[in-house]
């Protein structure tokens, strides 16, 4: 019985899912996308097995085949979460937002009154951008990497300076005395850097939890790593074994220690993506019936991957053992060992692209208690502070997960009963932070 609780986000896209063809799943409305009604009832859903936040990646651009596949994002981060807001009560948010294509006014005033109006629910997932298709949406060229990512330290740091520019007192609200503010309480940050300024002050009080949670997301570069450990209280990842995850974990530890930090301030959560069905085979059927003709485009992909030679007329045949016993896993690819191992349990190479291996995430396929055990077994070893879930169809996967899931995990002294607060902060246990870090700006 563990005593270590595991946060959970999960991922919000298109209204449909994230597995491929989801849109095309029984019961679900094609036009989701435009639907902010169904966003909520998956939001609240998310809510009902205690979720700590709902996490919205964004590409603003208009990408891949869209005849058969979907736009893969919310209408808009900030205005989705918003009217999301408004029909729940725990659930925080946890918006992408460009450093690089966005003003620091602009993301501190729109971050800012969603985590108001959400009563401290909001978070900042601060990104650059260097795909050249968003850069021509915004008219840009793309900056070099060590543009991006000075630009990203200046507008976190004024961002949160116009955050705390309105102190947290300063609002008088004295009727009688005919006094609203006390002006000496929110003053001009005139804050300069090399790419971007701002003057303030912003005109927006603090929230419940104080200002919105900073989050950052990718892999482990050292760029990367400097702006989780300085600012970050939430780490979202990509990775694939726990071997990955603990290392990557630990260098985002010891990214906070160098900033002078306590590296528990940083939660770190994986992505998981999960189909939860009665047995293995009936959720590799679930997924097989969307897939379309997506798994014989990987087939190659695969082979690839555990070095042998699969041809398209054979993708029904489990590994014979010569096969078997000549694969290999790629190197280069952590997934490659994934991949084999569901190979030598028998199944078709179909069935062992099904089971998600060339996902984006580790994907979990069958009943409750197989994503519970891999939960617990990631946890137990130290690779994460939590996952962030991406259920293959949110019309039934949302309630599935928590309907199957949740209990076992809570059984298991791994998830909590209740909220631990009302707070985004409270709910991923990370200090209270006003304005721009003291330690931060000392350093």
């Amino acid at each position: 019985m563990s005593t270590r609780n595991v946060i959970l986000g999960m991922t919000l896209t298109d209204g449909y899912g994230n597995l491929h063809g989801a849109w095309r799943a029984p019961g679900v409305d094609p036009g989701n996308y435009a639907n902010i009604d169904a966003s909520i009832r998956y939001a609240q859903a998310a809510e009902r097995g205690l979720f700590a936040f709902l996490f919205t990646p964004d590409f603003p651009v208009v990408r891949g085949d869209l005849e058969r596949t979907t736009i893969s994002n919310v209408l808009d981060p900030i205005v989705s979460l918003t009217a999301i807001a408004r029909a729940t009560k725990r659930i925080g948010f946890v918006a992408t937002g460009s450093t690089t294509f966005q003003e620091p006014f602009n993301l501190a005033r729109q971050f800012k009154a969603l985590d108001v109006i959400s009563h401290g629910r909001a978070g900042w997932n601060a990104v650059t951008t260097s795909d050249p298709a968003v850069a021509a949406n915004y008219g840009r060229p793309v900056a070099e990497r060590a543009e991006r990512y000075t630009r990203a330290h200046e507008a976190i740091q004024i961002t949160q300076a116009l955050w705390g520019s309105w102190e947290k007192d300063a609002w008088v609200k004295d009727q009688p005395g005919n006094r609203f503010i006390d002006q000496l309480k929110l003053q001009p940050i005139n804050l300069q850097g090399e790419y971007v300024a701002s003057r303030g002050p912003l005109a927006i009080p603090p929230s419940e939890q104080g200002q919105p949670v900073l989050f950052t997301s990718g892999g482990p570069s050292p760029q990367l790593l400097s702006i989780a450990g300085r600012y970050a209280s939430g780490f979202i990842a990509e990775v694939w074994t726990i071997e990955e995850a603990r290392a990557q974990r630990e260098l985002v530890r010891n990214a906070a220690r160098e900033a002078g930090r306590d590296p528990d301030e940083v939660k770190y959560f994986a992505g998981l993506m999960t189909t939860v069905a009665p047995t293995v085979r009936e959720g590799l059927d679930r997924r097989l019936a969307l897939a379309g003709d997506v798994l014989q485009a990987r087939l190659a992909h695969l082979g690839a991957m555990i070095g042998l030679d699969l041809q398209p007329d054979r993708i029904d045949r489990p590994l014979s053992e010569r096969e078997l016993a000549a694969a290999r896993p790629s190197p280069a690819d952590p997934r490659s060992g994934i991949a084999l191992e569901v190979a030598r349990q028998g199944w078709s190479p179909r069935d062992v692209l099904a089971h998600g291996v060339i996902d984006f995430h580790p994907t979990v396929v069958g009943p409750g208690a197989l994503h519970a055990d891999h939960i617990q077994e990631w946890v137990e070893a130290g690779a994460v502070d939590g996952f962030w879930i991406s259920p293959d169809v949110y019309e039934d996967g949302v309630d599935a997960f928590v309907d199957e899931v949740i209990p076992l995990l809570q059984e298991r002294g791994l998830y909590p009963n209740t909220y631990p607060g009302s707070t985004l902060r409270e709910n991923l246990v990370v200090p209270a932070q006003y304005g721009l870090d003291p330690r931060i700006t000392k350093a």
